[in-house]
């Protein structure tokens, strides 16, 4: 009896050690966190796009990623895990001073953050962003930033999703000890781009152009 099992000792050994190693690998693939806010507005929504940006910024731009769908808080202890949050959604925005400070931490230690206007979003936003930040404004990014260029051009800056107010696409950032932690994109909406093609029903090329654009902010965050 005690031959069989020592017999046995070998396989267990493989299989801790695949185990662990599986493990190991899911920690260390790149992943998305949702950013989840009070306030009322719905930060949940679409939450196949990060499944579906994930998915192609692996094909296309050799990121090891894990493609699912995540969502974190800022009082959580699993934060830090992530090194991209995407925040989005159409309403209200409220974040405590707490969480505010912890976000402060979050981009000061390396994390990037971004945040797309689904339309409604802007000026909860805004007074937000300045309990997290104040006295550091978003500054307009400029056409020729390596966001904007690596690894697929836009010459024009953000690709324009969806049109609601018939304004020009912006881009906006947060710079912190000179580094880009932030990107803030208004009257664009390509994370809607993301989605499942039949929730907005949008034409393939302008899909693929959010999906390139979501993959440059993946591989800025990754090399930055």
């Amino acid at each position: 009896m005690f031959m069989k099992r020592l017999s046995l000792l070998p396989l267990l050994l493989v299989w801790l050690v695949g185990s662990v190693d599986a493990q190991a690998r899911m920690e260390s693939q790149f992943r998305i966190g949702r950013l989840k806010y009070s306030g009322g507005g719905d930060w949940y929504n679409d939450p196949s796009a990060e499944v579906n940006l994930l998915r192609f910024a692996k094909q296309q731009a050799g990121v090891d990623s894990d493609p699912r769908y995540e969502f974190v808080e800022l009082s959580s202890d699993r934060l830090f895990t992530y090194s991209f949050l995407f925040m989005t959604g159409h309403g209200n925005v409220v974040f405590s001073q707490a969480e505010a400070d912890r976000l402060r931490l979050y981009l000061e230690r390396g994390g990037f953050l971004y945040v797309d206007d689904d339309y409604g979003l802007d000026k909860a936003f805004r007074r937000e962003l300045a309990k997290v930040m104040p006295g550091a404004p978003l500054v307009e990014i400029p056409f020729d930033h390596p966001i904007y260029r690596i690894p697929f051009s836009f010459p024009n800056g953000v690709p324009k999703t969806h049109e609601h107010d018939n304004k020009p696409s912006r881009g906006y950032g947060l710079f912190v000890d000179g580094r880009l932690s932030l990107f803030y994109s208004v009257e664009s909406n390509p994370s809607d781009g993301w989605v499942d093609a039949e929730i907005h029903g949008d034409p393939e090329a302008v899909r693929l152009e959010a999906l390139r654009f979501g993959t440059n902010l993946i591989v800025w965050a990754l090399t930055r």
